[in-house]
C-alpha cells in the first residue's frame, strides 16, 4: 500500500466513522496498547524481535521445528475431586477418550499441607481437588495406570515438596525407576504469594524448596519438569495480559537464579522449566503474548550464557480461562472455552487443558469434561490447524502486537528489577498492587457496560437454565479418609516414622541437605502429608498475609450512571437514619486462598460508601463471627469458590447465634450452584450472588437490605 493509497483509505473511514457519530477508530486494550483498525507491511518494519523460524532461537514461532505439523499437542485434563479411587476412575476413562496426559487437581487440605483430620480443613477435604494423604492414596490415585508410560502434571506449590515426594514413592511402589518418570511439578511459590494464595512457608524457606526440587530432579529425575512457572493464576486473579507474561518471566528469572546459587549449570535445569499461561478472551492478544514469551525467555536465558540450545526454549502448558466463564446463561460457556483453545493453539502450546462450562456453577460433570475434552479433539482432527506451523506469523497485526506486549512487559520486568528482583518486588507488595488495580478495572467496565459480557450484562437471557451438577459429599470423603488415616497410622512403623520426621527438621535446619531427598525415603516409610510438612513447619513457620485492600481505582473507572447516583442516595439516607455508614465484613472461611472476588467487593463496596472490613484468609466460621461482632457490622459477605459453602456457612451461623449476633446479616457470593441456593435461604442466608453478579446492582440490594 502506498503512502496516498492508505491516506486514501483513511480519509474514507474517517467520513464513515463522522457520519455515524464515532470520533476514532482506534481501540486502547487494557494494558495501554493502542491498537488501530488497519496494519501494513510499515507496521513490522521497527520490530522489537525477531520472527526467526520454529525451534530455532529465539523460537518466536515456537520451540520444536515441525511442531503441530509431527505431533499435535498433548490434550490433559485438570481434574481431580473426592477421594483417589473416584478420581481413579475419571482419569481412566478420559484416557479411553482421547486424554493424553494426565494433570492433577489436590484439595486445598492438601495444598495447604494439612492431612484430612485436621480441624481447620472440616470443609475443604476432597471437594475442590483429591485428596492426598499420605503415599497410599498416591497409590490408588494411578493404580492400574503405569508412571513408566504416563506424563502426569501436578498443580502443587505449597505442600510441594511432600506431595512429590508421595509421586516419586508411588512410582518406586510401582517398580518405575525415578529416571523413568515423566511429568511436571508446578512449584511456583512466587505466584502463591502474589495471587492465589496457597503458600505454606514464609518466602525465604519457600524459595530454598523451589532450588532442592530443582536440585534433585535435575540429577535424579530427568524426564521430570521441576517447575512450572505460573501466569494462569495472575489473570484469573485480575491481572492483564502484559502483567501475566512480565511477572511470570520475572518468577522465572528469579527461579534461575536460585538454582545458580545452588551450584548448578545453567543447562543442567533450564531445559527442563516449563511454563503455565491463562487463555482468557482477547484472541489476538493471548497469541502475541506466547510468542512474546518465548522471544523474551531466550533473551533472557540468553545472559546466562548456555550451550545447549534447548536451555533458550520456553514450553508451555496453558488452561482456558475459568474467570471468563459465567454463571448466566452458561452454555455460552463452550463458545468462550472453544475460540480460547483455538488461541491457545494459534499461539503454540505444548499441551492444554479445556475447561468445563459449568465450572462458573460446580465441579464439571463427566457430560461437561467430555464436551471440554472434545473441544480439542475437534480441532485437533477437524480444522486443519495442526497441518501449518505457526499459521498467523508474519501478520502485521499480530507481529505488531507481540513487538508491542514485548516493550511493554519488558518496562513492568524493569520496575522489578529496579526493586530488587521478584522476592524483594512481593515483600513491597508491588505486583498483588498492580493485579488488584486491574481486577477492579475490569469489573467497573463490566459493571458500566462499557465492556461486553454476552448474557450478563447484553443480551440478557430470558428463559431459566437447569444444569445438572456434580455435588461431592465432603463429610462422607472426609470420614473415609480419616479412617484411611487412622488405619496407615496403625499399621506402620511409628518408630521409623518419627525418625524420619526429625530427620526432616534435621534437613530444614541444614541448607546442605536436600528436603525432597529426605523426604521420598519419608514418604516410603508411610510420613503423611500433613506429618511432613509439619515438620518443616516447626523450623521454618507458617506464614501470614495482610489483608490490605486498594482504593479508588474502581470509582475512578466506573463510570458515572443512575445506579451509582442511587447508591449514594441511599448511603445518605442511611448515614442520617442509622448515624454511620453502612458496614460490611468480608471474609473468606476454610483454606481456599483465591482472593480476587473478596478483594474486588471489598475494594469496589468502599469506593461505592461502605465501610469495609477484610477477614484474613484461612478464617474458620467462630473467627469470623467473633471478628464481625467485634467490628460491630452490619453484615457479612462470605466469598467462596471450592464448594465449602454447605458446610462454613452453616457453622458461621450457628456461630453468631451462640453470640447472640443474630442481627447480622449473611450474604454469600462466589461459585454456588443454583440449586444450593434455597438451601443457604433456610439456614438464614439473606442474598446469594453468582459469579458475573453486577456490583452496584448488589450494593443497592444490601443497603435495602440492611
Amino acid at each position: 500500500m502506498s503512502d496516498q493509497e492508505y491516506k486514501d483509505w483513511l480519509n474514507s473511514a474517517e467520513k464513515e466513522l463522522k457520519d455515524r457519530g464515532i470520533e476514532d477508530l482506534n481501540w486502547q486494550t487494557p494494558e495501554g496498547i493502542e491498537v488501530k483498525p488497519l496494519y501494513t507491511v510499515d507496521d513490522i518494519k521497527n520490530l522489537n524481535h525477531k520472527i526467526g523460524f520454529p525451534g530455532i532461537p529465539p523460537f518466536t514461532r515456537g520451540p520444536r521445528a515441525t511442531m503441530y505439523a509431527n505431533r499435535p499437542w498433548t490434550i490433559r485434563q485438570y481434574a481431580g475431586f473426592s477421594t483417589a479411587e473416584e478420581s481413579n476412575k475419571f482419569y481412566k476413562e478420559g484416557l479411553k477418550n482421547g486424554v493424553m496426559g494426565l494433570s492433577v487437581a489436590f484439595d486445598l487440605a492438601t495444598h495447604r499441607g494439612y492431612d484430612s483430620d485436621h480441624p481447620r480443613v472440616v470443609a475443604d477435604v476432597g471437594n475442590a481437588g483429591v485428596a492426598i494423604d499420605s503415599v497410599e492414596d498416591m497409590n490408588t490415585l494411578f493404580n492400574g495406570i503405569p508412571l513408566e508410560k504416563m506424563s502426569v502434571s501436578m498443580t502443587m506449590n505449597g505442600a510441594v515438596i511432600p506431595v512429590l515426594a508421595c509421586f516419586v514413592a508411588s512410582g518406586l511402589n510401582q517398580g518405575c525407576p525415578e529416571e523413568k518418570l515423566t511429568g511436571t511439578i508446578q512449584n511456583d511459590i512466587l505466584k502463591e504469594f502474589m495471587v492465589r494464595n496457597t503458600f505454606i512457608f514464609p518466602p525465604k524457606p519457600s524459595m530454598r524448596i523451589v532450588a532442592d526440587i530443582i536440585e534433585y530432579t535435575s540429577k535424579k529425575l530427568p524426564r521430570f519438569n521441576s517447575i512450572s512457572i505460573s501466569g494462569y493464576h495472575m489473570q484469573e486473579a485480575g491481572a492483564n495480559q502484559v502483567q501475566e507474561l512480565a511477572y511470570t518471566l520475572a518468577d522465572g528469572k528469579e527461579y534461575v537464579d536460585a538454582a545458580l546459587k545452588r551450584g548448578l549449570d545453567i543447562d543442567d535445569f533450564a531445559p527442563r522449566l516449563s511454563f503455565f499461561w491463562s487463555i482468557g478472551m482477547n484472541f489476538f492478544m493471548e497469541i502475541a503474548k506466547m510468542r512474546a514469551a518465548r522471544f523474551m525467555w531466550s533473551e533472557i536465558i540468553k545472559k546466562y550464557k548456555p550451550k545447549n540450545n534447548k536451555s533458550l526454549a520456553l514450553r508451555t502448558h496453558c488452561q482456558t480461562s475459568g474467570v471468563s466463564l459465567v454463571e448466566q446463561d452458561a452454555y455460552n460457556n463452550i463458545v468462550r472455552t472453544t475460540i480460547e483453545a483455538m488461541a491457545a493453539v494459534m499461539g503454540g502450546t505444548q499441551s492444554l487443558h479445556t475447561n468445563s462450562f459449568d465450572e462458573a456453577l460446580a465441579l464439571p460433570t463427566p457430560f461437561s469434561a467430555r464436551i471440554a475434552r472434545n473441544t480439542q479433539l475437534i480441532i485437533a482432527e477437524e480444522t486443519g490447524i495442526s497441518n501449518v506451523i505457526d499459521p498467523l506469523a508474519g501478520s502485521y497485526y499480530l507481529e505488531s502486537l507481540t513487538s508491542d506486549m514485548i516493550r511493554e512487559a519488558n518496562n513492568l520486568i524493569k520496575e522489578i528489577d529496579d526493586a530488587g528482583g521478584m522476592v524483594k518486588a512481593i515483600e513491597m507488595g508491588i505486583p498483588k498492587m498492580r493485579i488488584e488495580e486491574s481486577s477492579a478495572k475490569k469489573q467497573a467496565r463490566i459493571d458500566s457496560d462499557e465492556e461486553t459480557i454476552v448474557g450478563v450484562n447484553k443480551y440478557k437471557p430470558t428463559e431459566k437454565q437447569n444444569i445438572n451438577i456434580l455435588s461431592i459429599d465432603n463429610d462422607q470423603v472426609r470420614a473415609k479418609q480419616i479412617s484411611n488415616l487412622n488405619k496407615l497410622k496403625k499399621s506402620r512403623n511409628n518408630k521409623i516414622v518419627e525418625d524420619f520426621l526429625k530427620k526432616i527438621e534435621q534437613a530444614a535446619n541444614d541448607e546442605s541437605q536436600n528436603l525432597l531427598e529426605v523426604c521420598i525415603q519419608a514418604a516410603k516409610n508411610k510420613c503423611t502429608v500433613g506429618e511432613m510438612t509439619t515438620a518443616m513447619e516447626n523450623v521454618f513457620g507458617r506464614h501470614t498475609l495482610s489483608t490490605k485492600t486498594i482504593s479508588g481505582v474502581y470509582s475512578k473507572t466506573a463510570k458515572k450512571n443512575e445506579k451509582i447516583t442511587s447508591i449514594n442516595t441511599y448511603i445518605d439516607k442511611f448515614v442520617e437514619a442509622k448515624g454511620r455508614r453502612p458496614r460490611m465484613l468480608v471474609v473468606k472461611m476454610g483454606q481456599d486462598g483465591h482472593d480476587r472476588g473478596a478483594k474486588l467487593i471489598a475494594t469496589a463496596f468502599s469506593d461505592l460508601g461502605f465501610d469495609v472490613d477484610v477477614g484474613p484468609l484461612f478464617q474458620t466460621p467462630a473467627e469470623a463471627a467473633i471478628q464481625a461482632i467485634e467490628n460491630d457490622v452490619h453484615v457479612i459477605g462470605v466469598s467462596t469458590l471450592a464448594a465449602g459453602h454447605k458446610t462454613l456457612v452453616p457453622l458461621l451461623i450457628k456461630s453468631l447465634k451462640e453470640n447472640d449476633a443474630s442481627e447480622i446479616k449473611v450474604i454469600c457470593g462466589g461459585v454456588i450452584p443454583p440449586q444450593d441456593y434455597d438451601f443457604l435461604h433456610e439456614l438464614g442466608v439473606s442474598k446469594v450472588f453468582g459469579p458475573g453478579t453486577n456490583i452496584q446492582e448488589a450494593a443497592i440490594d444490601i443497603i435495602n437490605l440492611i
